[in-house]
């Protein structure tokens, strides 16, 4: 048998440490380098055989982790939504902590120390894809990938995307808790070989290319942050006000750059939240300022079909003297804010599902729009994802795939209040940008906004809560990454040999005394 593990009380004490230090990864604090020991200490609290304690010792770190993490959660719906949402993301970690008593039975792995980190991270990143598909469509919050966004593994996502750098963030943790056990046993050729590994895969990335130069042109693009009164599920009471920000925004731009200075202004979600197309006035008013600007506007805004009580959350490219020319609608509504499933049960819980008075219906087609460029003398392939849907690694590598030479990600953050909502969709924009070699702009109605190379580094970017505005070329490119030319394969990967990796160890404890089980890990 092999060595005990920590005590019962310790073993959780080390898991809710483990939840929070992994929290500090993220934005705001942002300490990329706290990802690796926040699992490490997961791995080991988990050095005990039980399925059912291990599970609990993952709700716990889930529970540590995810409470701090989406704290705008609260800010946006509420105390009982932001508990329940960080217990339901949490629970997926419980399974993982299953999951690894079932597989880390099989003979091979206890036995093995580099087999277990294998085994760990694949089980690890089968949990992250998991919870990024169900239920309502998944809630990617959190991955270990997005944590990444300053340190050196970010660009490896140009190689495998998101599951890549999720592995090795969570093989990194295991090898430093493997580590720590082989100097409790004064195993110092263990501990430098182990350490040295943890190094060499977190320099890896420094020797990974990163090509930011533009392959067809640049675009002048210009970002406007108009600004909303106060933050919070009140901030778009008064949506002419909202409207009129962009539109000042919009003439600020002109003023600085002049008539036909810019090739694009881009505006964010819910920039108008009138339809233009259905309301004369406010036609006219953007017609406008498109004029003035001598330049399309990529607006924000929400249409309302007349064949049904729902709604489309909807960008509309906007030709001066034309109006909408291309369109895009929001694929992936966010469940619980955008559209309330099952309503009649959770009403109890929360009074903010009334807000929600139409939901939400998903769009049908790829986020990308095409922008006629006179400088170029040619189309440009824009692509676009709205909000929560960076998040998604199927919905922004579609935009790729299906030509975008550049990102949009519009935004609109002002019901997170000053929370760190934005900072950490701000990373994820970053994570997108080097995973597909796109430069991607970010831009909210309140901030931050941001203009992203193609190898993750912002060049611009706003403060929370002010209006102001972006301008600058940004490199067009149409060459794929591989991670965009593997497309869903590294999860596939991932998740089978999950299944197999579980499989193989349930059978193998089948064989093997339950007081022969290992209690611990070398």
């Amino acid at each position: 048998m092999q060595p005990h593990g920590p005590s019962r009380w310790w073993s959780a004490v080390l898991a809710a440490l483990g939840g929070v230090l992994t929290w500090t990864a993220f934005p705001d604090i942002g300490w990329w380098f706290a990802a690796a020991p926040g699992i490490g200490l997961l791995f080991w609290a988990m050095r005990r055989d039980s399925a059912r304690w291990n599970a609990l010792l993952g709700l716990i770190w889930g529970v540590a982790f995810f409470l701090p993490l989406i704290t705008w959660a609260d800010e946006a719906v509420g105390l009982v939504p932001w508990i329940a949402l960080s217990v339901a993301e949490a629970g997926f970690i419980a399974l993982f902590g299953a999951a690894w008593s079932w597989a880390r039975r099989g003979e091979a792995v206890w036995r093995t120390g580099w087999l277990q980190v294998l085994v760990f991270a694949v089980l690890w990143v089968a949990v992250e894809e998991a919870r990024s598909a169900v239920p309502f469509g998944g809630f990617p919050w959190g991955r270990l990938a997005f944590s990444q966004a300053d340190g050196p593994l970010l660009a490896l996502a140009r190689l495998g995307g998101a599951p890549l750098v999720s592995l090795l963030v969570a093989g990194a943790g295991v090898a430093l808790a493997l580590t720590w056990s082989a100097a409790r046993g004064f195993a110092l050729g263990a501990v430098l070989t182990r350490l040295g590994a943890v190094v060499a895969v977190m320099m890896v990335g420094l020797v990974v290319p990163m090509d930011t130069r533009a392959e067809d042109g640049t675009l002048r693009v210009a970002a406007v942050q108009g600004n909303v009164a106060q933050p919070g599920l009140d901030a778009f009471a008064q949506r002419r006000e909202v409207l009129d920000n962009h539109l000042d925004g919009t003439a600020a731009v002109t003023e600085q750059v002049g008539a036909g200075g810019v090739d694009l202004i881009l505006w964010p979600e819910n920039g108008t939240d009138i339809d233009p197309q259905a309301d004369p006035q406010v036609w006219a008013d953007i017609d406008a300022a498109a004029q003035a600007a001598g330049a399309p506007i990529l607006i924000g805004t929400v249409e309302y079909p007349a064949d049904s009580d729902g709604r489309y959350n909807t960008a509309l490219l906007w030709e001066p003297g034309v109006g909408p020319v291309d369109r895009y609608s929001k694929q992936h509504p966010a469940p619980f804010a955008e559209y309330i499933p099952i309503r009649e049960l959770v009403r109890p819980f929360s009074s903010a599902v009334d807000l929600v008075t139409r939901d939400m219906l998903p769009g049908t087609e790829p986020g990308v729009l095409s922008l006629d460029s006179p400088r170029l003398e040619r189309t440009v392939t824009v692509g676009d994802v709205i909000c929560f849907e960076v998040a998604y690694d199927a919905l922004v590598r579609e935009s790729v795939t299906e030509g975008a030479e550049f990102l949009v990600v519009q935004t609109n953050n002002a019901s997170f209040g000053w929370s760190a909502e934005s900072t950490q969709q701000l990373a994820m924009s970053r994570f997108r940008a080097v995973e597909s070699g796109r430069a991607t702009v970010q831009v909210s109605t309140v901030g931050v906004s941001a203009v992203i190379a193609p190898n993750g580094a912002v060049a611009e970017s706003t403060a929370l809560f002010t209006a102001d505005h972006l301008v600058a070329s940004i490199p067009l490119r149409q060459s794929l990454t591989p991670a965009t030319r593997l497309g869903p394969w590294p999860a596939w990967v991932v998740a089978g040999l999950a299944v197999v990796m579980t499989g193989a160890g349930m059978v193998g404890a089948a064989r093997i005394r339950r007081d022969d089980r290992p209690e611990g890990a070398q």
